[in-house]
């Protein structure tokens, strides 16, 4: 998973995966598209208004928990 950001658009991208094939974007909400494959894989999520969504510089790192274990960990955030 990648996560991109571009101030000059406030425009935060979530990649899931690597784009081998075309996708389709889908448009959940003014803030929020989808990119998915043919087949229903979810490639990335793009968050419009980003730091509004993602307040990355207030946080500085971010939590990733795995349900099924329990399992937290944390990243820190480079800019």
């Amino acid at each position: 998973m990648k996560i991109s950001y571009d101030p000059r658009y406030n425009i935060a991208y979530i990649a899931l995966r690597e784009k081998r094939e075309a996708v389709e974007t889908l448009r959940l909400s003014d803030e929020v598209n989808i990119d998915i494959s043919s087949d229903g894989k979810i490639y990335g999520i793009e968050l419009l208004n980003a730091n509004a969504q993602l307040p990355l510089a207030k946080r500085q790192h971010v939590v990733v928990t795995d349900e099924s274990t329990g399992t937290v960990k944390k990243f820190s955030l480079t800019t």
